[in-house]
């Protein structure tokens, strides 16, 4: 049975830090799709893909997201 993977989503602030956008549990068919997206979208807001890091520590996948500001 696939339970899934927990996954946060982190925002690159401009000054340099880091915010949690959310915390939830993927699927495992959405943690593959990652291999094949670039951008995501959240509450609305489409962000850039930087890059992902596993934390077998605390068994999370963790995204680091930039905004894209489309006008």
């Amino acid at each position: 049975m696939d339970n899934g993977m927990k996954v946060i989503l982190f925002e690159k602030m401009p000054e340099g830090g880091l915010r949690v956008i959310e915390e939830r549990t993927w699927s495992m068919n959405m943690i593959a799709a990652l291999e094949h997206v670039n951008y995501i979208v959240v509450g609305s807001v489409e962000y850039e893909t930087v890059e992902g890091r596993l934390n077998v520590d605390e068994g999370k996948l963790e995204l680091l997201l930039v905004p894209m500001h489309t006008e």
